[in-house]
């Protein structure tokens, strides 16, 4: 790996393309580059989530799942290549049900507020969002396994779950949208 990264400027995408895991070169505002600049921003919101206080056993957790996601990242940047695994789901379905086990039934809409760690998390479920869709596109367009785009489904209804445990971590609850709230606009 030492090799690969021992020159980090090396001008070769100056003229609009970048290099793919398999040596082909594609244009840099590619469907598939999309698809990995979404997934590796993403990476890096959990990262910054990573700086709040958080439970150590959800912070180990996020330290997977950022593998995972440089796993995905890595299967998108190789065509036809195989990272992300039937277990990697399902292990984000045992946490969606260990999480939401934890807390109560949601009534009401809620809003991506609370505690700076759970407004994170619902910025990492808004992006995660985002690389889900342009993965569904480009496997509209190319084909791709269907794991990468299952486990973006799962990570995102987790990091909304999490927003949720993280606000009552932080000793608050969910921030509910008022239907009827009525502002009082320059009046």
């Amino acid at each position: 790996m030492g090799n690969r990264l021992s020159k980090i400027a090396t001008r070769t995408g100056d003229k609009g393309t970048t290099g793919l895991g398999d040596g082909s070169r594609v244009d840099k505002d590619a469907l598939r580059v999309h698809a990995m600049g979404d997934v590796d921003e993403l990476n890096s919101h959990i990262g910054l989530l990573l700086c709040e206080d958080l439970p150590a056993a959800l912070r180990e957790e996020l330290i997977s799942i950022q593998h995972d996601l440089f796993d995905l990242g890595g299967e998108l940047c190789i065509p036809g290549y195989t990272l992300v695994h039937d277990e990697q789901v399902a292990r984000l379905d045992a946490l969606l049900a260990k999480y939401n086990n934890t807390l109560p039934a949601l009534k009401e809409f809620i809003l991506p507020a609370g505690s700076r760690a759970a407004a994170q998390a619902h910025i990492c479920r808004t992006v995660c969002r985002r690389a889900e869709r342009t993965i569904v596109s480009l496997g509209k367009a190319e084909k791709l396994n269907d794991n990468p785009r299952q486990y973006m489904n799962r990570l995102s209804d987790l990091m909304f779950v999490l927003s949720r445990v993280l606000n009552r971590y932080a000793g608050g609850t969910d921030v509910l949208w008022e239907k009827d709230r009525v502002r009082d606009i320059g009046a």
